[in-house]
């Protein structure tokens, strides 16, 4: 995706032949007419004007391309439910990722409640543990001026990415400055990278779901975990994941392996926008986030077996042939697949069953290296290793991390009760057994002939019994209502049981507010 050489010399690809275009391919898309009409808008107010028009659930116009599509709809009971244990697992993430990955990802190939998506991306991806181990790092990047090499680019390609959002709809509206800053903030992390196209589009979904720092370490993650080398010079790193692709199509779909070999079609031309855009260009919106979910989870084995599974039922069968004869038909039949195939429910499906793993693409990819170095000699790009998914992230964490844990969203005074809370708690076992041995301990002195007054019961607390003073509610010495032994070690414990229990409840809920 580097850009054409009058616009950015030093990002002009080598080889050329079959990279030629593929950078400026990506900006126009099919509504680039509209687009450029629409983008004219020059304020959020004259934006408003035109948002009247009917709004999808996604942000997107009504009758526009990114609202196109099936929607799957979930049972209103089924999407609570599904909240209710993202909550639980957000709240608890550590201890879910050490013992239930398997858990959280089948709960991603269900898809992850639209409510709690951004948060959930933010902490499979380790975005959230990269912005905490980098406080204040992306506002000292939006305030320094940057790099006019690549400003100028940005700002060309603002207008660009998803005109008929409403997020978007506006020249220099709020989401157009928010890209602005999240791509000028990663020239200046990532110098020797830079700006590619691509990321523009990947950079506007992460907004879609949070705000600007977020979006920012998120992009961060995707560049360098998911898809290292992907937006780097020369884009060795797509080229070798082309043929990666190709060489696992011969096991997926030995037909449409056949056909595109005879037409000596390069990956590079259909598979290029797929994988460094995440899809978003390509799939409906519902498609694109269930694809998206699995990928922040499961790594890049995903963009493959979406690749894989729309060749294949493109060009799998000899009766799907029969109208791509040539280079350009069959070119036109990958840029406009049918909607059947990317339908939500039927896409996400297909690629849950297709039998690709990491392992086979690590083999691939060390097969293609070699041809590489043997053909065309060493990279030239010296990109970091691919991890595949949120749990290979979170073990290739250097040294201690922070722990993700949800600060209380209210506080209470240390001894004001838990609202709601019902009757008292039994006293601790230890408390009743030290009871009992006073008891023996009077009777053995012959103090005990009668029932013991309210002046007498006391009860002598141990080490394990101390109670802070925040941790009993203050009592008048000189009217204190006098209780019989038993309740006054049961009062104690009462309200230190009850403190315990409100903070442990506090601190189970998430501080940070949903961003929707």
């Amino acid at each position: 995706m580097a850009k054409s050489p009058g616009e950015n010399g030093p990002r002009a690809p080598a080889a050329a032949g079959s990279l030629s275009g593929t950078r400026e391919s990506l900006a126009p898309g099919p509504d680039a007419a509209a687009a450029d009409e629409l983008s004219s808008l020059g304020s959020d107010s004259e934006a408003n004007g035109f948002a009247e028009r009917r709004i999808d659930k996604f942000g997107f116009i009504v009758g526009s391309q990114g609202a196109e599509g099936a929607l799957e709809e979930v049972p209103l009971e089924v999407l609570r439910q599904r909240e209710s244990k993202w909550l639980d697992m957000l709240n608890n993430w550590d201890k879910w990722m050490a013992k239930k990955h398997k858990k959280i990802r089948l709960r991603c190939q269900k898809g992850i409640p639209p409510s709690l998506r951004g948060r959930a991306w933010q902490y499979l991806s380790g975005g959230k543990v990269k912005l905490q181990q980098n406080p204040g790092k992306f506002e000292e990047l939006d305030m320094s001026p940057g790099d006019s090499k690549w400003l100028d680019v940005i700002e060309r390609d603002l207008h660009r990415q998803f005109p008929f959002h409403e997020m978007f709809v506006s020249r220099g509206g709020h989401g157009q400055q928010d890209l602005f800053r999240v791509l000028k903030a990663y020239t200046l992390y990532r110098p020797e990278e830079g700006y590619c196209q691509a990321q523009a589009p990947i950079a506007a979904v992460l907004l879609m779901h949070m705000p600007a720092e977020q979006a920012f370490w998120c992009l961060v993650q995707i560049c360098e975990k998911y898809l290292p080398g992907y937006y780097s010079e020369k884009l060795e790193a797509i080229q070798l994941d082309g043929e990666i692709l190709f060489s696992l199509l011969q096991k997926v779909s030995p037909v449409a392996h056949k056909h595109l070999s005879r037409q000596k079609i390069d990956p590079l031309l259909y598979m290029t926008e797929w994988f460094m855009c995440a899809f978003a260009r390509t799939l409906p919106w519902g498609s694109v986030l269930r694809v998206w979910d699995m990928f922040f989870c499961e790594g890049v084995k995903i963009i493959f077996r979406v690749g894989l599974v729309l060749l294949k039922h493109a060009l799998g069968s000899p009766e799907k042939l029969k109208a791509c004869q040539g280079q350009y038909e069959t070119i036109e039949r990958l840029r406009s697949l049918s909607p059947k195939i990317m339908q939500e429910a039927f896409l996400v499906q297909e690629v849950i069953e297709l039998p690709v793993t990491e392992r086979q693409i690590e083999r691939e990819h060390l097969i293609q290296l070699r041809r590489w170095q043997e053909t065309r000699g060493e990279l030239q790009c010296r990109s970091p290793p691919r991890l595949h998914g949120a749990k290979a992230i979170l073990e290739a964490e250097p040294g201690p991390r922070p722990t993700l844990q949800p600060s209380p969203s209210i506080r209470l005074p240390p001894d004001a009760p838990l609202p709601g809370s019902k009757g008292k708690p039994k006293p601790p076992k230890q408390t009743q057994k030290e009871q009992k041995e006073q008891q023996k301990q009077a009777k053995a002195s012959g103090q005990l002939d009668k029932t013991l007054t309210p002046s007498q019961a006391t009860v002598v607390p141990t080490v394990g019994d101390a109670c802070t003073p925040q941790d009993v509610l203050p009592k008048d010495p000189v009217h204190q209502d006098p209780a019989p032994q038993d309740s006054a070690p049961q009062d104690s414990a009462s309200q230190h049981s009850a403190h315990h229990h409100s903070q442990e409840s506090l601190t189970s809920q998430e501080s940070e507010d949903t961003y929707l």
